[in-house]
This record gives C-alpha cells, sequence and structure tokens, in this order.
C-alpha cells in the first residue's frame, strides 16, 4: 500500500497488518514516519522492494469511509504529475483545513455486546473546529406549565416557553433572552421548566441573506433553438455517462446561463451532482443565488475568502452529499464532488483560474481532466473564449457551439474616443468630454445605471518631485509606489509592502510633490466631485479583501442602490443588470502593450466583456471606449465586433511561434539575492536542457535566461529560463527543486 506523508512529494509503502482489511485510496491511516506517528492518505496499491521491508500500518483511521473519493485521488495524481507539485500539498488542499492535524484514540463498546472494548481512531476537525452554541429546549414540565393555568408564569416567561413550543428543536439561547429579558430565560432555566443544550451548528456563507431573486430562468424553460442545441448535447452526454468537451461561446447575454441551469437540471435527474466554477468571488455569490432560484436544490459555495470554519462545513456538506451543487472559485474544482455529472466553467477565458502558487494548476484545464475522469461532460462558457480554448475547438479536441444574439436587449452603440485629441484640447483628466456628457444625461430617475472601467487600483500611480524627477519606488521590486487615498498610504501592487506619504521629496526635500495618473479611486472621487447627485461604489481588489465587501456593493449595484459603480477587471466579469445603459471605459491602454504574447488577447477580452455589461434590458446601451490607439488591431475589433479576424490573427502568431494550443510551455524561474548568481545559475540551467533536448532529440526550444518583467522582487532577483515546443516537460525530466520554480502552462511570460 502507498501512502502519501505530511510533506513533500514522495510516497511511502507500508503493509497490511493481519488485523486491518484492505485499504481502498482515499483512507487515511496512521503510520510510522521517522521517530513519530502520523497520519497518510492512501493513494493506491504499492509494490515491494526486495531486501527493502516495509513497515506496518498503525490503525486505519474511521472518518465515516474515505476522506476523499477515488475520483479525487486520481485527479490529484494527475496535478501532481503534470504540475511537478507535491502529491502531500495537492491533497491536503483537498482536504477541510486542518483535516489531517490531529487524530483521537477513541475506545467503545464492541458491536457483539459481549462487554469487549475496541480501540479506534478518529480525525478530530469534524469536532474541534464545528461551531457550538447555546440552545434552550422546552421540556415536559414546561409543556406541562404551559397548560396550567395555575402555573406561576410571569408574561414574559410565558411568551419565552410559547417560542419554544412553537420552534420545537429550541432556540439559540443569546437570541431568546434578546427577545424575552435574560432574568426570565434565567428563571425558566432554574425551575427545570427548560434545559439548556449545547448543539453543534453549520455556519454558511449566505446565512443572513435574503432569498434569491436574481434567478429568472427555470430549469424547464423554454430555450432558443441554439440554446436547444447546447443543452440537448450536454443532456445526451448525461444521460450516457460519456465525456464531452463543450466550448460555448455566446454574445453577452445571450442565455449561456440557461444551458448552464438546464445541464445541472439533467445531472440532478440522473442521481449525480454538479461543480460550477467563476473566476472571482464577486461572482460567486450571484451566480449560487441565480442557480439556486433556477435549479432549487441545496448548493455549497467554495472560494479563498470563506473562513477556516466555513470552508470546512461547506466540505463536510459536500462528502456527504448533502450539497449536490458546488459553486466556487478555482479551489472549487478541488471539492470531494464523489460522482460528478456535470462541470462547468463561466467565463473560462478567465486568467484567475490560473493558480499562481503551488501546485500551480490550471482549473480550466483540470475541469476538462476531471470531466474524463468522472465520464462527465464540461461546459465552457464565455463571450470571448481563450485563444488556447477556440484552438482546441477548432482542431476538434473540444465540441463548438455559438450563441450569437442576445435573448434580452440589444447590443450597445460602441464609440471610440481620442485621447490625444482630448489632451489636445486642455483636458487632462480622466472622463473624457463625451464620457463627461454622457454621465450628465444618465437618467437616474429611470433606473439608469453605468459602469466605469480601470484596471488600475488607487489613486496615484506614479508619485514624482516637481523639482527633481524623484520617484517614490518599492525598495523590493524596483516598481513604483501606487497612492492609495482611502489608506492614505503608498503600495506596492507586486509585492504589497506599504510606505507613508513623503510630504517632502527624500531626494531633494522639496515640498513640490505631485500624483501622476490614476485608478479606481481617483476616477470614484472625480465622478463623485463632478457628480454630487450619483450615488458611486468601488469594486476591486482592495474591496474583495474586505471579508464581505464584494459581495455588499455587487447587491447594492443591482437593487439600484448606486446609480454608478467604478472597478477594475471585476466590474466586467458577469454582472448582470438590466438598468446599465452606459458603460465607460477610461483608460483601454492599461495592459494592451505588455510585453507578453497574451497582452492583446486580454485586452480584448476585457474591453469586449465590459461592453455586454451595457443593454442588457429594454432601454438601449452606449459603451464608450477611451484610448490613446484608436487605430489598434484591438480596438478596432472590439469596436467593429468582428472577432474572427482577431482570433484568426492570434491563433496565427501563436502558431508561428509554437505557443499554445500548438505547443507547451514551461517556465523555470530563479530567485536569489545575488543577481550575478542569478544570471549564472540561469545560464548553466539553459545549457543544460538545451543538451538535453538535443540527446533525446526533443523537438523544443529553450529561451533564456532573462530577467523576470519584476526583476527583484522579496529581495530577490528573479530570472526565467522557458522551454517552449511538444515536449518541454520530457526536456526539464522533472522538478529542478530550490531554488527554482516550475509554471506548467503559465498565464503569462512576465
Amino acid at each position: 500500500m502507498d501512502a502519501v506523508g505530511p510533506q513533500g512529494g514522495q510516497t511511502f509503502t507500508y503493509h497490511l497488518p493481519a488485523d486491518i482489511d484492505d485499504l481502498v485510496p482515499g483512507e487515511a491511516v496512521l503510520v510510522e514516519y521517522g521517530r513519530r506517528n502520523a497520519v497518510g492518505i492512501v493513494v493506491g496499491a504499492g509494490s515491494e522492494v526486495p531486501g527493502r521491508p516495509t513497515k506496518p500500518v498503525l490503525a486505519r483511521i474511521r472518518s465515516d469511509g474515505p476522506l476523499l473519493a477515488p475520483l479525487q485521488v486520481d485527479l490529484a495524481r494527475h496535478v501532481a504529475i503534470h504540475y511537478l507539485a507535491p502529491m502531500a500539498m495537492v491533497l491536503r488542499q483537498m482536504l477541510a483545513p486542518g483535516m489531517l492535524e490531529r487524530v483521537k484514540r477513541v475506545v467503545r463498546p464492541s458491536d457483539d455486546g459481549g462487554g469487549a472494548t475496541v480501540v479506534e481512531w478518529q480525525v478530530r476537525p469534524a469536532e474541534a473546529r464545528q461551531k457550538r452554541e447555546r440552545h434552550v429546549r422546552l421540556n415536559a414540565l414546561g409543556e406541562q406549565a404551559l397548560a396550567s393555568e395555575t402555573a406561576r408564569l410571569g408574561p414574559r416567561q410565558r411568551a419565552a416557553l410559547e417560542d419554544l413550543r412553537v420552534a420545537g428543536e429550541g432556540t439559540n439561547a443569546a437570541r431568546l433572552s434578546e427577545r424575552h429579558g435574560s432574568s426570565a430565560v434565567r428563571s425558566l432555566v432554574k425551575r427545570g421548566l427548560v434545559e439548556l443544550v449545547t448543539v453543534k451548528v453549520e455556519r454558511r456563507p449566505r446565512e443572513g441573506r435574503p432569498e434569491p431573486v436574481r434567478g429568472t430562468i427555470p430549469i424547464d424553460a423554454e430555450l432558443t433553438s441554439e440554446q436547444a442545441i447546447a443543452a440537448d448535447r450536454a443532456r445526451a452526454s448525461i444521460a450516457a455517462g460519456q465525456h464531452a468537451t463543450l466550448l460555448i461561446e455566446g454574445a453577452a447575454a445571450s442565455g449561456k446561463s440557461a444551458i448552464y441551469a438546464a445541464a445541472i437540471g439533467a445531472a440532478l435527474a440522473a442521481g449525480r451532482s454538479a461543480l460550477v466554477l467563476v473566476p472571482e468571488i464577486a461572482l460567486a455569490m450571484p451566480l449560487l443565488e441565480r442557480l439556486q432560484h433556477d435549479v432549487g436544490t441545496e448548493i455549497a459555495l467554495l472560494h479563498s475568502a470563506l473562513s477556516e470554519g466555513e470552508r470546512g462545513d461547506e466540505w463536510r456538506r459536500i462528502r456527504s452529499g448533502e450539497a449536490r451543487v458546488v459553486v466556487g472559485t478555482r479551489i472549487a474544482i478541488l471539492a470531494p464532488v464523489a460522482d460528478v455529472g456535470v462541470v462547468i466553467i463561466d467565463e473560462e477565458h478567465d486568467a484567475a483560474y490560473k493558480s499562481e502558487r503551488t501546485p500551480r494548476y490550471q482549473a480550466r484545464d483540470l475541469a476538462v481532466e476531471l470531466g474524463r475522469l468522472a465520464n462527465a461532460p464540461v461546459l465552457l462558457g464565455s463571450a470571448t473564449p481563450d485563444v488556447v480554448t477556440l484552438g482546441r475547438a477548432r482542431r476538434g479536441d473540444f465540441e463548438h457551439f455559438q450563441l450569437p444574439a442576445r435573448v434580452a436587449g440589444a447590443p450597445p452603440t460602441i464609440e471610440i474616443v481620442d485621447l490625444r485629441a482630448e489632451l489636445g484640447a486642455g483636458n487632462k483628466g480622466l472622463l473624457s468630454r463625451r464620457l463627461t456628457d454622457a454621465l450628465t444625461d444618465l437618467d437616474t430617475d429611470g433606473g439608469d445605471q453605468a459602469i466605469l472601467l480601470i484596471n488600475r487600483r488607487g489613486a496615484a500611480t506614479v508619485v514624482v518631485c516637481r523639482d527633481c524627477g524623484y520617484v517614490q519606488i518599492c525598495p523590493e521590486c524596483q516598481r513604483p509606489l501606487v497612492f492609495h487615498s482611502s489608506s492614505l498610504s503608498l503600495r506596492c501592487h507586486h509585492c504589497g509592502a506599504t510606505a507613508p506619504v513623503a510630504r517632502r521629496c527624500p531626494a531633494c526635500e522639496s515640498p513640490r510633490i505631485r500624483y501622476l495618473g490614476g485608478g479606481t479611486e481617483r476616477v470614484e472621487r472625480e465622478v463623485t466631485l463632478r457628480f454630487p447627485q450619483l450615488r458611486v461604489g468601488r469594486l476591486d481588489r482592495d474591496v474583495v479583501e474586505r471579508k464581505g465587501g464584494a459581495v455588499k456593493v455587487m447587491d447594492e449595484f443591482a437593487a439600484g442602490d448606486l446609480d454608478v459603480l467604478v472597478g477594475t477587471a471585476l466590474v466586467a466579469k458577469g454582472i448582470d443588470v438590466p438598468q446599465v445603459t452606459l458603460v465607460g471605459v477610461v483608460s483601454a491602454d492599461v495592459s494592451l502593450n505588455l510585453p507578453d504574447e497574451r497582452a492583446a488577447e486580454r485586452t480584448y477580452q476585457l474591453l469586449a466583456q465590459a461592453v455586454g455589461r451595457a443593454g442588457r434590458g429594454e432601454r438601449p446601451g452606449t459603451a464608450l471606449i477611451q484610448t490613446y490607439l484608436p487605430e489598434h488591431p484591438v480596438i478596432r475589433a472590439v469596436a467593429s465586433g468582428n472577432a474572427a479576424d482577431f482570433y484568426d490573427a492570434e491563433l496565427k502568431s501563436r502558431r508561428l511561434f509554437r505557443s499554445p494550443p500548438f505547443g507547451e510551455i514551461v517556465k523555470l524561474t530563479i530567485a536569489v539575492e545575488d543577481r550575478e548568481q542569478a544570471q549564472a545559475t540561469g545560464v548553466e540551467m539553459a545549457r543544460t536542457l538545451r543538451d538535453r533536448a538535443t540527446d533525446l532529440k526533443l523537438d523544443a526550444e529553450v529561451l533564456g535566461p532573462v530577467p523576470a518583467y519584476i526583476a527583484r522582487r522579496g529581495g530577490k532577483w528573479r530570472f526565467h529560463v522557458v522551454i517552449r515546443g511538444d515536449s518541454p516537460l520530457q526536456v526539464l525530466g522533472g522538478d529542478p527543486g530550490s531554488p527554482w520554480s516550475v509554471d506548467v502552462d503559465p498565464e503569462s511570460l512576465l
């Protein structure tokens, strides 16, 4: 038997003693690891090595069956092999937080009733991390007192007993005391008319929220002909228990959610579960509520902003089968869903599906692998598909379905605003005259709303001395610090370091400090000052990092309590508010000229997604795109709506450089404190890889070493070596170990 130990990627082989039956993958066991006992996860049958004795498994750790289903173990093995990640780390991410940290020894009577005892080991997080509350329950004496007319009960005591009788199962003691007074409740306890009990309470991320009202498309709704073709293909795959990957390319508001709902309904009807992924936390709750309304079943929510207790409770609900639909961000791909009937990736093009920390998996690609392992269809939905996904569809790897028309509203009118002309006319603000006029004409009395996009946080992107030109930079990353007016501090957007705002120039002590550029905070302030009648909200990473902050802003905007929503790329993703009649892209050029082969693709997707937020209701929509590069192919493609030419050009370029989908990429990064050492080590690694590719006769190209886009971070100098071609993993030959980090299928080469 092979088991994964507490650390590293290595598996260890143990033998089963006579008193332990066969184990199955996913079970937890107690084993001797070095000089201590540790918890391990069984990953499969091992093989004995002659002359090398094995240690016995000490005990099976009971947990109501395997902690992980065989499906999750197979998926973890794929992640470990393909992304060169430690198996133990992958398995830990599949478990509830702290699941393997503590076990307890339990002695219980044997089942034969002969007086013997049985010793068991059990995982402890179920008790250790579950929430407990004091509840008050009505007992038989209390029932008699309520029925008796002569019982000596005060008005508040009688009212409390009546509440408890209606509740049946009992009521939270603190809330009962708030309603009827703590003295009344204490008196009832003292007289023995009620009893206090401690109960386990599951934490729910939706607790305290109103019933969902966003859903509008039930699973039995009549579909358009294009929707029906895709939905029928998904249903057929579910019914046959066959894997298929369906790319659903649909214009904004074309009804992709209706196809999702139909597929989920089919999976549930077949007795299977459904897994739905969204790219951002801010989009998880709205989609969950929509599906709650449309599908009408118990849904679990998984994302990184949940507390450990919330994640643990949701994990148990998923594993037990209580929640048969899971909605979440990329971490949800590792959820313990034992029998997946359909996997849905909404906004499949989004870069947020790629993890930037070990294990560096791509959730979209893992979804395809999960569907293959589970014999289930995978639905990839987007109005602007990833170039790699579209290339694979054209090659025949995926089935391609198109929804060219909106089911509600009409495509917005798109206007390009040349910022060069604005600057020539003396307008140095972030809002052009055309966008200012559009905001002035916004009919808020009629319910009109607007979205303003600028894909940069903060209030000023550069703080510079007007006398000597000194720019305040991050001492670690050597990048300009961004001024955040909300915290009155400077912040590095690469490493997170903060610094106070200097009142005088650190170089020449001049007080003439100037703030240049701008981000979401500056746009929010400028709109608020120029249009005091408008209610303005902001949605960016700073808001998302506050627990519940993103959901609060989204709720207010959806409810019409905000007239204008200012934000980063978050506001271009999945916001379905019919009252939005104006979308303004404040700066379309933020990422357009980055030295990365995906820069044009990411900019096109961002702009096209943002434009799609306008005009989803009965009133027509307008989208204004401000740019200094009005003739750029990306800007022209968005303005004309001609996506085919843009994708053709991108795929032609990818084929030329053997980038995905015409090849594979592995990026190696070295990070050490000495710059010369980093470069020398990179040169040696590149030479070794080129020699290996030649010796093995592999069709691969080794590039570098080159300095990273952020060359210095966290006090370390960083260089990249890139392997590109048909078999870069074979060229690499395994994880090179420290000081190298490996990113398979990187989202960016910066």
